[in-house]
Formats: structure tokens, sequence, C-alpha cells
């Protein structure tokens, strides 16, 4: 005569197990999914870990006390965050957007006269003074003035921009370079 199979006793030890999962977690809901994991832990787990001949109820119940445990560890180390305030502030956005939209203004910036990105990237980007600019292309302090301002115009209008939108952009330097601002209103 064969010995019975461990996973056909699961069954009986049901009704003992959810007792034991509601004494130790005071909530039947949360006693059910202890039981359920306690089950298909066992189930998973039997032919290599149980031991025939053995206390089989002794084993789901070691299994059901060690999951209630990790569970609470795992929860002293979780917060609650019912209205989702700190999630949000953990929330990355993703960055095709941004890639996407500097796509475009590359190919805008591509676009302009080479004095105009050549302001831009001087007082934008790099973060010159107008002067230190003038200095380095040679000319007027007013010039470079008139040549980063007609760039930004013109990359606003290539890159249908409103007055008060924004681009998604991922990169500092580039926003810098289409504010008026330069990179210290960042």
């Amino acid at each position: 005569m064969s010995s019975p199979n461990p996973k056909d006793e699961l069954v009986e030890h049901i009704p003992a197990l959810r007792a034991f999962a509601i004494s130790l977690s005071h909530n039947r809901a949360t006693a059910d999914d202890m039981v359920q994991d306690t089950l298909v832990k066992a189930w998973t787990n039997i032919d290599d870990k149980f031991r025939p001949g053995t206390n089989l109820r002794a084993w789901l119940f070691t299994i059901l006390r060690n999951t209630y445990y990790s569970n609470r560890r795992k929860m002293k180390r979780e917060v609650a965050d019912v209205d989702g305030v700190f999630t949000e502030r953990l929330a990355v956005k993703p960055s095709h957007d941004g890639n996407l939209q500097m796509s475009d203004f590359r190919a805008a910036f591509a676009q302009l006269p080479d004095e105009q990105r050549e302001a831009l990237v001087l007082v934008g980007a790099l973060g010159f003074s107008y002067e230190e600019a003038a200095g380095m292309c040679d000319v007027a302090v007013g010039t470079v003035k008139s040549r980063a301002n007609r760039g930004r115009a013109r990359l606003v209008q290539l890159l249908d921009l409103n007055e008060d939108e924004s681009m998604e952009l991922t990169d500092e330097a580039t926003m810098a370079v289409i504010t008026s601002n330069g990179p210290s209103s960042l």
C-alpha cells in the first residue's frame, strides 16, 4: 500500500490555518490572503521541502507564521499613501515626450542663421553675459541682444509655441536657449 500524497491533505488544514491567520492578523481578508499564500507556497514546495512522514500541519503553520512576519516586516518599510501624495513626488515623467520635443528643437535650431545660433548658445546655453558674448564675437552688445532675441522669436515660431506654453525638454541648457533670461532663470 502506498503512502497518501501530502497534497491531498492540504484542504483538510484550511479551517485551522484560517483560524490561526485570523488570530495573527485580526482581519479576515488579510487572513484569507495569508492562507492562500501559504497554500501556494506549500503546493509549489511540497515535493522539495516537505519530508513525508513528518507533521504536515506543523509545516503549514510554520509557512503561515513566516508569511505573516515577512508581510509585517515589508509593511514597516512601506508608506501608506492613500491619496497619492508621496507617489506624485516620487513619480518620474516619462522622457519620451521630452526626447521628441528635443528632436524638434534640434531641427528648428539648425534652421537659424549661424549668428543667431551663436548668440543663443553663448548667452542662453553657456550662460555668458551679453557683454562677454559681444567681446567674443567682436560685435556691439546690442547686436548680440538683437541676434539672441530674433533667434528666440524664430525658434518659438518654428516650434509653434504660444507665449504661455512651455516645452517638455530634458536639457536645462536647451531650455535656457529659448528663455529670455538665460540659465539663471531655471
